[in-house]
């Protein structure tokens, strides 16, 4: 979270990528740490998966990541 928002303050658009069950704790941080990033989810577990999984995962929330870095933030 403080990573994507380094890069933000630097001028370069990050997005904060995790899996579904940390989707609480990713909006409860930004929202105690006063930060707005941009955030992807994938499904869970991550681990243990072929990498034709993965593949598949990443090619899910890529469109989202994109829109996340290209978007401007509403003010």
């Amino acid at each position: 979270m403080h990573d994507i928002d380094d890069l933000e303050r630097r001028g370069l658009p990050g997005v904060v990528v995790a899996s579904d069950p940390f989707r609480d704790a990713a909006k409860a941080q930004s929202e105690a740490l006063g930060l707005d990033v941009a955030t992807a989810f994938t499904p869970h577990p991550v681990q243990d998966r072929t990498d034709a999984e993965m593949h598949a995962m990443a090619d899910d929330v890529v469109d989202s990541v994109i829109a996340a870095i290209t978007t401007a933030p509403s003010m």
